[in-house]
């Protein structure tokens, strides 16, 4: 099977490691010519408080996900990258609890490929937060990449 499709789902925790998952996905997606597809799924409450912070006047539902996923840190810095490096990018975003979100994001984008990365903090988070992962990684319709981060696996 193919890669051409590759959904590279980023978080709020993701903007400190923005740099090695981009690195991990232009190891995929450069030799194979691979769209990224940098997705975000927002809960309701980050949604809001976000699309607050944006500016945006209408309410909740009437702005596109899409477009507040395009100014969600590290999005624009992920698309930069993978710009600067030819590979052809798309950026999504939905209004979902996280696991069932990027799961809903891969179907809908036809991944072939999911790269996901864990929640930083304290051993007792992660064990908690790990939960959304895994959910992630059972339910998924493609291969998921998990980048561990081991920088906090010390």
């Amino acid at each position: 099977m193919a890669i051409e499709t590759i959904l590279l789902a980023v978080g709020p925790m993701d903007t400190v490691r923005a740099d090695e998952l981009a690195e991990t996905a232009l190891e995929l997606a450069e030799p194979l010519d691979a769209t990224v597809v940098i997705g975000h799924a927002f809960t309701t409450e980050e949604y809001e408080e976000f699309r607050e912070r944006l500016g945006f006047d209408e309410r909740v539902e009437d702005v596109d996900p899409d477009e507040v996923a395009e100014k969600r840190p590290p999005v624009g810095e992920l698309q930069s990258t993978f710009e600067d490096a030819g590979v052809d990018t798309e950026i999504r975003g939905i209004r979902s609890e996280v696991d069932e979100g990027v799961v809903d994001l891969a179907k809908d984008v036809d991944a072939d490929r999911m790269i996901i990365a864990g929640q930083r903090g304290s051993p007792a988070q992660r064990a908690v937060l790990s939960s959304v992962s895994k959910e992630i990684i059972l339910s998924a319709p493609c291969s998921v990449t998990y980048f561990r981060d081991l920088d906090v696996m010390e």
